[in-house]
């Protein structure tokens, strides 16, 4: 496993959720039961998300009671603080069975991240985007919405311009915590995934896993969570995962049979200008970063997302496109464009709209198309950048360490 903290959980004894239909193939049979029930159970958590082992209605009663009396619980982490935003977003402070907290985000209609990257659910919001601005008022509720999810407790990559960094690594989230993280917020919304056979209101939801953390620090635990999602059902296709830079997890990445769309977050044009706000460059410059990207296989309609916070006087004159440009041009890719999001006690400032909008011009006179992925949440700070626990517990930071 990449960089795996020193006192890293493994998934609660006793939770349910989180684990994989071998793991519970082989609590069934500790029961005397036959596989067909770890099925049946690998059904209910996923597909129905139930929250009570009661609600596990295929099992007959005296197993439901021994499992009950054995301690065993759903395990979902539980939701103790929520923010709305003014344009519907909301923030959750989500805790963990040991205390720990992290935040998710829910986005109604989410934040435009998808429009570009190729696939069906870039073309279903550029098509929606379309029928919006053709109709004011909308006749219809919106039934797409994204949730940010966090990948662990704090971050260990210290980038100047986000605030999660001043939090530092508590410790890395199981695979049962981040995808239960999901199940939470899409059961707080009554949320129905799978077939629109028989469902008067299918919701699509797409996955950003930008929230606190640096998945690719987490991998096996990420990936082990990206394919209990898939079970929920949530395509691959309508996830996206970012990442700093971590070379091992993208090397580590391109194999995956099963992935989600990759983001990365570049944010310079030149590894003076990076390192000064991600000291990760220090570890690996963009030109190897660029390298492991090229080992990746592309799939059909899919792209690279390369993410560019502007920082006013730092990373965003007509220079710094020119340079972009430079590095990525040739590749299969879009960028976005996001205008710095503040933060308390923090050395940077937003960029004039009037220079957001030269630089999106400059790299899409190059053809590389580019998009201003629009805030959201700002005015609870629940948009990018922004994420930092609600409640702060005595610092007990962990060092991480390579496996």
């Amino acid at each position: 496993m990449l960089n795996k903290t020193k006192d890293e959980i493994q998934n609660p004894p006793a939770a349910l959720f989180g684990r994989s239909l071998e793991d519970l193939t082989v609590l069934m049979a500790h029961f005397g039961q036959k596989p067909y029930r770890a099925s049946q159970l690998h059904e209910a958590l996923y597909r129905q998300r139930i929250t009570t082992i009661d609600q596990i209605t295929t099992f007959p009663a005296p197993l439901r009671d021994r499992l009950k009396a054995e301690g065993y619980t759903i395990g979902h982490p539980e939701i103790v603080q929520t923010a709305k935003s003014i344009d519907g977003t909301e923030r959750y402070l989500i805790r963990m069975a040991d205390g720990e907290t992290v935040e998710t985000v829910w986005m109604p209609d989410g934040d435009g991240g998808e429009r570009g990257d190729g696939s069906q659910a870039a073309e279903e919001e550029e098509k929606e985007d379309e029928f919006v601005a053709e109709h004011n008022p909308v006749p219809f509720p919106y039934r797409r919405s994204t949730i940010c999810v966090s990948s662990q407790v704090g971050c260990a990559v210290n980038c100047q311009f986000c605030l999660t960094a001043k939090l530092g690594i508590r410790r890395n989230l199981t695979p049962g915590e981040i995808a239960g993280q999901v199940a939470a917020v899409l059961n707080r919304h009554n949320v129905q995934l799978g077939s629109s056979r028989g469902n008067p209101t299918p919701a699509r939801i797409n996955l950003v896993f930008m929230g606190m953390g640096e998945p690719f620090l987490n991998y096996a635990n990420f990936i082990a969570a990206v394919r209990l999602l898939t079970h929920m059902p949530i395509p691959e296709s309508r996830m996206t995962v970012s990442t700093s830079g971590i070379l091992p997890g993208i090397l580590d990445f391109a194999k995956e049979s099963v992935r989600p769309k990759l983001a990365v977050s570049l944010n310079a044009s030149n590894d003076q200008v990076r390192e000064s706000i991600m000291p990760i460059t220090r570890k690996w410059n963009i030109a190897a970063l660029l390298e492991a990207l090229s080992t990746i296989p592309l799939r059909n309609r899919e792209w690279i997302t390369f993410e560019y916070v502007l920082l006013g006087g730092v990373n965003d004159s007509l220079k710094h496109a020119d340079e972009l440009i430079a590095l990525v041009s040739g590749m299969r890719c879009k960028i976005n464009l996001i205008v710095w999001n503040s933060g308390p006690n923090m050395p940077f400032h937003e960029p004039p709209q009037s220079d957001v909008s030269a630089f999106q011009k400059r790299i899409m006179a190059a053809g590389i198309p580019a998009y201003i992925r629009r805030p959201r949440g700002r005015d609870i700070y629940a948009a990018c950048g922004q994420l930092k626990r609600t409640i702060e517990q005595p610092p007990k930071l962990v060092e991480l360490t390579s496996a």
